[in-house]
């Protein structure tokens, strides 16, 4: 960490005199509003830069709380655009007043004063603020995919080469859904529609990998029914998120009425026909051949809540197993832990990212202000012979949408392969 001061302090440096060199500009653009004078404008404008910018390092090169990390990357990235739009608009008037000034002919001072008589050029008003309005122009298009984007369901599609999948399981399908947050959703029938869509795959199982709720189990009483629709030939399994212990609701009035929110919450995934795996697993058995289905309670190198999961218990009993398939929301748990410890893990199934609801993800190209908090954010990983699939998720929490990261419905399609880190994807 030592190693990077000089890299980090450049950083600050360079985005504080960024956002010091659009000042001008921003001022200009309100010249004629009194408020810009007042000496609290200015100490505002530059406090909150400050505080912006520091977030945002300490976001990158520290292990901070995740919301408080996550929060801080995206209002840097989303001003980012409005100031790059912005931008070549200040460049453009200090061109401008450059060329004026070297035309200016300076008149002879009034007798006593020892300034000319002309004044500075002012910046162009309405240069300036035709540059604001251009970069928030950016912020108009996120809010309208932030609507259009919270329900844009996109299905996509996965192979996963496993080199000891027994010949049976050969060309089985599985769905995964994640992160519901039932407490988020404002559209019933838009919801119903993504159940639709997975249910027309017709996949052989489902993977359901984590909060289903926000806060409360009781958010989703609107949407049991809905949810009950997911069901497959061999079985739907799921496990538990970081939401979905009552974490994040501070109001319990015991630890009796918490405990009794997650009970609920169990019973919940047990009315809808789902098989909760809680640190522990199954056998899914198709003509006399089996493979392992593992389940691990919530467990997130970065989380500051309990560590629910524990693999002992979870791998317990699938020695003989030739292929095992593990369901742990958090992706971190795969390198904290899967990986160094767990080596006969053949895939991990995750969510919890959610891409951070706003980036860009095509076939060939992914980026998200999330990389710089987890290393492991969206799609498909491999190590060796260990794969990890991270599943953006199904719904969305904070900000009502998505932009960019949209929806995901994931099927998957097991295939044998002597070694899945040949495979191109």
């Amino acid at each position: 960490m030592f190693s990077q001061i000089p890299i980090i302090l450049l950083l600050g440096a360079a985005l504080f005199a960024l956002d010091a060199y659009l000042y001008g500009g921003v001022v200009g653009a309100f010249k004629s509003r009194a408020f810009v004078r007042k000496k609290g404008f200015k100490q505002g404008y530059f406090i909150f830069s400050a505080i912006l910018i520091v977030g945002t390092i300490c976001s990158i090169y520290f292990k901070l709380p995740t919301g408080f990390r996550a929060g801080f990357l995206m209002v840097f990235f989303i001003l980012m655009i409005v100031k790059i739009t912005f931008l070549p608009f200040v460049i453009a008037d200090d061109i401008r007043l450059l060329f004026a000034k070297r035309k200016q002919k300076p008149t002879a001072p009034v007798t006593g004063s020892k300034e000319p008589s002309q004044g500075a050029i002012p910046r162009s008003e309405f240069l300036m603020k035709a540059g604001l309005i251009t970069g928030v122009v950016p912020l108009v298009g996120i809010g309208a995919g932030i609507y259009s984007g919270a329900y844009d369901y996109r299905m996509r599609r996965q192979v996963l080469y496993l080199p000891n999948l027994p010949k049976s399981f050969d060309g089985m399908t599985i769905g995964q859904i994640s992160d519901v947050h039932s407490g988020s959703f404002y559209n019933k029938k838009a919801v119903l529609g993504g159940v639709e869509m997975l249910l027309g795959q017709k996949p052989d199982v489902i993977f359901f990998t984590g909060d289903l709720v926000n806060k409360r189990s009781d958010e989703m009483y609107g949407y049991q029914d809905i949810f009950s629709k997911v069901k497959a030939p061999l079985g739907v399994f799921s496990t538990l998120g970081n939401h979905d212990y009552g974490d994040y609701y501070y109001d319990w009035p015991s630890e009796a009425a918490k405990k009794k929110n997650l009970d609920d919450l169990k019973t919940t995934h047990k009315n809808m026909g789902w098989d909760l795996l809680l640190n522990e697993n199954r056998r899914l058995k198709v003509n006399g051949e089996e493979i392992g289905i593992l389940g691990c309670e919530n467990w997130g190198e970065l989380t500051r809540f309990p560590k629910y999961g524990k693999m002992e218990p979870t791998v317990k009993g699938t020695e003989d197993l030739p292929v095992k398939l593990l369901l742990s929301h958090d992706p971190s748990h795969w390198r904290a832990q899967v990986l160094e410890k767990y080596p006969q893990i053949d895939v991990m199934f995750s969510g919890h990212t959610h891409g951070m609801q706003f980036g860009v993800r095509t076939e060939n190209f992914q980026w998200s202000p999330v990389e710089y908090v987890y290393k492991e954010w969206a799609g498909l990983y491999r190590e060796g012979n260990q794969q990890l699939y991270v599943n953006v998720g199904y719904g969305f929490l904070g900000f009502p949408g998505r932009v960019g990261i949209l929806p995901e419905i994931t099927i998957f399609e097991l295939r044998a392969a002597a070694n899945p880190s040949l495979i191109k994807t």
